[in-house]
This record gives C-alpha cells, sequence and structure tokens, in this order.
C-alpha cells in the first residue's frame, strides 16, 4: 500500500542508519546554530547583580544537594503561576546562572521568588526539620549542613572563571571572596540569632548559612510584591504552611 512505502527502506539497515544520522545532524544543527548568534542579546535586568561570593557558593550547595531536582525556579506567565508564586519570570533574570536551574519539575514549590517572601530564622527550621514547617512535608532534613563549615578555599577561582565568560566581577572582588563571604555570613548569622536561633561558630559559618543567603537573593533581580514574611521565629506551631507541603 502507498503508506507503506517506508517498508522498503526499514530491511536496508545501513541505509536507514545514515539517513537517520543525516536528520539528527540537521536537526541538532537547527537548535544549535541559531542560539549561538544570539549570544549577548539578552540583557539583565536593570540594576541586577551577579551572586556575591557567598551566595555563588550557597547555589552551589543548593546544586550539589539536589534541591533543583524537586525545585524548579520558572515562574511561568499564567495567572495560576502569578498569584501564587508572583512576577512571571523573565530572561534577563537569570543570565548570571550557570548552569541555568529553571527546570520543569515541582515535587516542592518554585522558588524563583523565595528570596525576603520568609526570614533567615524559617529557612533554618524549614533545613532543618522540614516537618517543624510542615508536618506533611516529604523533604528531608538537611540538619547536617549547619554542622559542616563552608569550604571558601576555591571561592575567588570559581569567581575568576565566571568573569571569562562575562559575569562582571571586579578584581578586588575576586581578591576579596573569602573575606567578603564571610562578612556576609557573619550577617545571615546575625539575623539568625537575633530572632532566637542559638548558633555556635560552626553554626554561624556553616553551609546552611550559604544556602540561606542564596534563597534569599533568588527573585530579587526584579521588582515585585512579595508575600508579607513572617516577623517572628517560626515554630511547629505558629510557622506557616510551606506551599506545596514543602
Amino acid at each position: 500500500m502507498a503508506y507503506e512505502w517506508h517498508r522498503k527502506l526499514e530491511v536496508k539497515e545501513l541505509t536507514l542508519s545514515v539517513l537517520a544520522f543525516v536528520a539528527v545532524v540537521i536537526g541538532g544543527l537547527v537548535l544549535l546554530i541559531p542560539p549561538y548568534f544570539l549570544q549577548g542579546t539578552i540583557e539583565p535586568v536593570t540594576g541586577l547583580k551577579p551572586y556575591s561570593a557567598l551566595e555563588l557558593e550557597g547555589r552551589d550547595l543548593y546544586i550539589r544537594e539536589g534541591c533543583n531536582t524537586c525545585h524548579s525556579q520558572q515562574v511561568r506567565p499564567l495567572q495560576t503561576e502569578t498569584a501564587r508564586y508572583g512576577h512571571y519570570s523573565v530572561a534577563g533574570e537569570g543570565i548570571y546562572d550557570r548552569p541555568f536551574l529553571w527546570g520543569s519539575r515541582r515535587t516542592g514549590p518554585d522558588l524563583a521568588r523565595i528570596g525576603a517572601k520568609y526570614p533567615d530564622s524559617w529557612h533554618w527550621i524549614h533545613f532543618r526539620d522540614p516537618r517543624e514547617i510542615e508536618p506533611r512535608s516529604n523533604m528531608p532534613s538537611f540538619a547536617f549542613l549547619a554542622t559542616r563549615a563552608l569550604d571558601t578555599s576555591l571561592t575567588a577561582r570559581k569567581l575568576e572563571v565566571l568573569r571569562s565568560l562575562g559575569h562582571p566581577y571586579t578584581d578586588a572582588e575576586i581578591a576579596n571572596a573569602a573575606q567578603d563571604a564571610e562578612r556576609q555570613a557573619g550577617e545571615v548569622a546575625a539575623r539568625l540569632r537575633q530572632d532566637g536561633v542559638v548558633l555556635d561558630e560552626t553554626a554561624a559559618r556553616s553551609e546552611t548559612v550559604a544556602l540561606i543567603a542564596y534563597l534569599q537573593r533568588l527573585g530579587r533581580g526584579i521588582a515585585f510584591q512579595p508575600t508579607p514574611a513572617p516577623t517572628v521565629t517560626q515554630t511547629a506551631a505558629d510557622a506557616p504552611a510551606a506551599p506545596g507541603g514543602r
């Protein structure tokens, strides 16, 4: 029959393989070549700055612990999305994200607009035991991060590499990366202590602090109205439920 013309081709293994390879190459070139010539055409959001040294380390921890496998960072331009998460994502927000963490799977809620939504102490408790915030959460505990001092031995090198890719880090920011990370960690620790969180010296300079700094940065590059953050230290009794049970 006419619609079975491909049967003759399917029995010719070599010919079919060559033609399939050619089709894949053509499709790949169509996908890869146009973006190559579009590099540099997307401008960052006005006022957007690259991640600080501590935020960058926190982002690497976010990836290391697999947070991006359960949380997306992309608010789609749909009313159901913007009503819950805030302003939809724009391309210029992620210009300093390498790799991109937009994602498409949401075992937990989207985190593109999580910055400043909750106080640092909320995140501290949530990492320690998510069930203290939301009893139904299936997120694992990351309490161990508070016992591990943040390693900043490669922070300056990371900033240097990113600058070679176009991120506008200055010589001073690269040279003082470790000191800047420690300074910002001290600021986060001070806010945690102000909210009643008890920290020893290791916890005050821990990986949890870096992760909190990163999360509090998310979504701050574009003007939008965040959900008012709680003003008291969260407890199992009075903490608001995390969106999506996470």
